[in-house]
């Protein structure tokens, strides 16, 4: 009302409908706090008390909690977990390099496609020992193979390599150092990357999606992929199949122990910089709340069951190495001492805590430095 002046019902009636309806809109604001978190998170986080979890779950056998543990993982990845496809591996562009011998194999890693590998072995007679490697997600897609392995087969990818390396591993290529040290080494690209796009990264949830409405799953098919290709490296001759380890920096950590969970051809694990407790990541200003690069890590209800250690704890008691860096802003402090603290407690039932190497760099942030590398080399020369 203006002046005094008495209001009348159809003015009354107009201004409380503005108002209701501007109260409306006020509480549809209020239901996305933080930028893209819902309003009422702290609850769906207060729900999540990961049941199937070691130590939770009632299963008090660990092989029967094993089973049941990875047959959960499985079931949400949404891709198949039989697939007898033959690798059927094809060997070319052979180069001699200091030590050891790099090739392109192109094999089959599930029915759908063909995916191009670099593999290099040492010289000598072997069997040798051997590392799936696993490449990074890093926002960058024109390479994926070539940010762990020197590309004598590219020399357009080899400036971006080059730079890559000198931006997280200190200029090596940690593929190559593996190689001089006598591990046979295996890295491929996952869907997106090098050979296997470039995908742009605003394309990365229309992919995710396209990937659910045809009932599958771009991070299970990633899993499924690291999966397969640990056992392709244990089924070649040149390869000691007791002597695998898989390793992994950043998105190719959450691979590398992903991988260890679902498949008993690795006897290690090493894993730089993607550890944390969920409850922990889903916090304001998270990296993991753009969505996006998420998706390739993402499967769909299984937080319901198991947190991320929980996961990487299907593998114990093997030997496992999880570094992080105590300035990396992906992975908050408190997220990873609650994901060490659990992983502790698993390895400790198994009376196997000494094969568990768990470290954070106070210094470093999201890095493979040569430091961190060296360290890694003695530790898998250690436990393999």
């Amino acid at each position: 009302m203006t002046g005094g002046e008495p209001v009348g019902r159809r003015a009354f009636v107009a201004g409380t409908g503005a108002a209701l309806l501007a109260g409306q809109a006020g509480a549809a604001r209020a239901a996305v706090a933080d930028g893209p978190l819902p309003g009422f998170h702290p609850a769906l986080k207060d729900a999540l008390t990961f049941p199937l979890a070691w130590g939770n779950s009632p299963i008090r056998d660990f092989g029967t909690w094993r089973r049941a543990a990875r047959a959960k993982v499985e079931e949400t990845l949404l891709v198949d977990r039989e697939d007898a496809t033959p690798y059927a591996p094809e060997f070319r562009r052979r180069t001699d390099r200091d030590g050891y011998t790099g090739e392109l194999v192109t094999l089959s890693l599930t029915r759908h496609e063909r995916v191009r590998a670099a593999l290099l072995t040492p010289h000598g007679p072997g069997p040798f020992p051997a590392v799936l490697l696993l490449h990074d997600h890093g926002a960058k897609f024109d390479i994926g193979k070539e940010k762990l392995v020197r590309p004598w087969y590219d020399g357009a990818r080899l400036a971006s390599a080059r730079a890559w390396t000198e931006k997280y591993f200190s200029g090596r290529f940690v593929g190559d150092e593996l190689a001089r040290r006598g591990y046979v080494v295996l890295v491929a690209d996952a869907l997106g990357w090098g050979d296997r796009g470039p995908l742009a990264y605003d394309q990365q949830q229309a992919l995710a999606s396209n990937f659910y409405h045809l009932g599958s799953s771009l991070a299970g098919l990633i899993a499924r992929e690291d999966a397969r290709a640990a056992g392709f490296l244990a089924r070649l001759e040149r390869v000691d199949r007791r002597r695998i380890a898989a390793v992994g920096f950043s998105m190719g950590a959450f691979r590398a122990w992903q991988a260890a969970a679902l498949t008993d051809d690795l006897a290690a694990t090493a894993a730089i910089c993607w550890m944390t407790g969920l409850k922990e990541m889903m916090v304001p200003g998270n990296n993991a709340l753009r969505g996006q690069s998420s998706y390739c890590m993402l499967h769909p209800g299984l937080p319901r069951h198991l947190d991320f250690p929980d996961v990487a704890s299907i593998a114990a008691p093997r030997p496992m190495l999880f570094f992080d860096g105590g300035l990396d802003p992906l992975f908050p402090a408190d997220g990873v001492r609650v994901a060490h603290g659990k992983l502790r407690a698993v390895w400790r039932s198994r009376h196997a805590e000494e094969r568990l190497h768990l470290r954070t760099w106070p210094d470093l942030g999201h890095v493979f430095t040569d430091r961190m590398q060296d360290e890694v080399f003695t530790w898998l020369d250690h436990v393999l």
